[in-house]
Parts: structure tokens; C-alpha cells; sequence
């Protein structure tokens, strides 16, 4: 029987985080798994740059949960779950290219 074959999963070489992550353990645990732990410690100022970073994240949220179904899972399916999440992210797709080339 013939095995499928797949590429090795890669890490990331760096973890993005805000002050809500900002513990000892969390640091610990990426430092442990060689990622670099890129986190805002509680009490100082914001890393520089990171929120245009996050800005692509919390923007790519906020565009699912235009899709009242994603904003609470309500299927117990996981699969069904990820088949509507995956159909909201081709809408998106297609309507900014709409919007490009129209």
C-alpha cells in the first residue's frame, strides 16, 4: 500500500502577540519550540510596527463575521464549520477581485 506523501510542517519563526499573552510560560513554551516569542510585555509601550501586522488579522475577522453564521459556530460539525468558513473566504476573494476590475 502506497503511503501519501507531504511536505515537512514548518515553523514559524516567530510568534506575534499582544499584552494578553504576556507571561513567562507562553515565552517559555515558544522559546522551547524555537519560535521567537514577539509579544508586548504589560506595562510598557507597544512593540513598534506590530499593529499594522495585526491590523491584517483583526481586518480578515472582522470581514467573517460579516457572515452572521461565522460570527457564532453553530454547527457541531467542525467540518461544516470549515466548508462555510471556507465558502466566506471565497465570496471575499471574489468580490475585492470584482471590485479590482471593474
Amino acid at each position: 500500500m502506497e503511503t501519501e506523501r507531504s511536505w515537512p510542517r514548518r515553523r514559524p519563526e516567530a510568534l506575534l502577540g499582544d499584552k494578553g499573552y504576556d507571561s513567562n510560560p507562553n515565552r517559555d513554551e515558544l522559546r522551547r519550540r524555537r519560535i521567537l516569542p514577539v509579544i508586548s510585555r504589560k506595562g510598557s509601550p507597544n512593540i513598534k510596527g506590530i499593529g499594522k501586522l495585526r491590523y491584517v488579522v483583526e481586518q480578515t475577522f472582522a470581514l467573517l463575521h460579516h457572515f452572521k453564521r461565522l460570527a457564532v459556530r453553530w454547527e457541531r460539525r467542525t467540518e461544516l464549520h470549515d466548508a462555510f468558513v471556507s465558502l466566506a473566504c471565497s465570496l471575499i476573494c471574489f468580490r475585492r477581485l470584482k471590485k479590482t476590475h471593474s
